[in-house]
């Protein structure tokens, strides 16, 4: 018997459906609600390492998303200015483990897709164009409001409602996230001949410039610059500027400059940091994914971590009878050391970079995160 035969989710991303097939799967009653009017289909690319792969296969979801998606082994650096040499092929650590490829990446709207079809074919219901915006609590439910209507009494109220949670403010957690000090263009283009891993250049004007594949003829390409307020910026204006400031950057950034001229989109967002200390919960409500932890996308880890969440809470609740203070204690004891060192070491390299640290050792920063996520959350 598990803990839980009622749950509601808050959130429709990647933590939030990955707990709605977990739970389903085990038969748990799942409603889903989630503040957009649909199923987001824009957006750019995500970058997804082993551990993220594995917990996919967990969910049953690793062969859909391994057909769309595009896997590689290995990084290449490359320098800026003319001809843009590699000069570095690094391997990557399988953290998924020998069953599956180091890193994919692949178009973020395939991967909601996927997640949102294999919850319904569970059982989950969606619920799209909603917001979760009252939440009252017994010792032995949560009753949940949804746009001010009584939604019904759950055993359980999961909050994976994104970096500004409604749910994290409702339950009383005052934690916002904070800038880092870099903010990132991004663009989804077609996928140069010459590209079949992820790449980046360090140096030139931009603090990195990069790109992943995302599937046989797509990629997405982003530049990280000093934070600044783009927030009035129209999209030609935004493409204008991501062409010129890629300028300092040669080889495939050439064919990536001739797509945005074209018309590919250019967004833009700041990185930001924050970490819900424990507990994560209060009462039968709790928060996961991005609405407990964020990091800035350096080590590539935050979809992972919300996957990671995902897993345990879930493997937790059904493996349990009872909603107890022993089952926060080993979600809490799993999961909040681990992605507190992820945060830490997402922005320890960004900050290296914005105080000009010559010899930071990233490499080794970034194979200790790779020996930690290699590890069973």
């Amino acid at each position: 018997m598990t803990a839980v035969q009622k749950v509601a989710i808050a959130g429709a991303g990647v933590a939030g459906l990955a707990t709605a097939i977990f739970l389903a799967k085990a038969g748990v009653e799942v409603d889903l609600y989630d503040a957009q009017p649909a199923l987001s289909t824009r957006g750019s690319g995500i970058t997804l390492q082993g551990n993220a792969l594995r917990v996919f296969d967990e969910l049953g979801v690793w062969d859909e998303v391994a057909a769309a998606g595009k896997a590689f082994e290995g990084l290449n650096l490359r320098a800026p200015g003319p001809g843009a040499p590699v000069v570095a092929a690094l391997p990557d650590l399988k953290t998924g483990g020998p069953d599956y490829p180091s890193t994919m990446g692949m178009s973020r709207p395939d991967l909601a897709r996927i997640l949102l079809a294999a919850a319904e074919r569970h059982g989950a219901r969606a619920h799209f164009g909603t917001r979760v915006t009252g939440v009252s609590q017994t010792d032995g439910a949560v009753a949940v409001d949804v746009d001010g209507e009584p939604a019904g009494t759950f055993d359980l109220l999961v909050g994976a409602d994104g970096l500004h949670s409604a749910v994290r403010e409702l339950i009383g957690i005052h934690v916002s996230p904070e800038q880092t000090g870099m903010g990132i263009w991004r663009t989804f283009v077609s996928l140069p001949p010459e590209v079949d891993r992820s790449e980046l250049y360090y140096g030139g004007p931009m603090y990195i410039a990069g790109y992943t594949p995302t599937g046989d003829d797509t990629m997405y390409a982003f530049l990280v610059e000093a934070a600044q307020d783009r927030s009035n910026v129209s999209p030609d204006e935004a493409r204008r500027i991501m062409v010129e400031q890629s300028r300092a950057y040669d080889g495939p950034w050439n064919h990536i400059r001739a797509d945005i001229e074209a018309g590919a989109d250019a967004n833009y967002t700041w990185f930001t940091r924050h970490l819900v200390e424990a507990p994560w919960n209060r009462g039968r409500a709790v928060v996961i994914g991005d609405a407990a932890h964020s990091c800035p996308p350096t080590i590539a880890q935050g979809a992972a971590q919300g996957l990671e969440d995902a897993a345990v809470l879930s493997e937790l609740l059904i493996d349990r009878d009872a909603v107890d203070q022993s089952l926060w204690d080993a979600f809490h004891e799993r999961r909040v050391a681990r992605a507190a060192a992820i945060v830490d070491a997402s922005v320890q390299l960004g900050q290296w970079q914005l105080d000009g640290v010559r010899d930071a050792d990233m490499g080794g920063l970034m194979f200790g995160v790779a020996q930690l996520t290699a590890a069973r959350a």
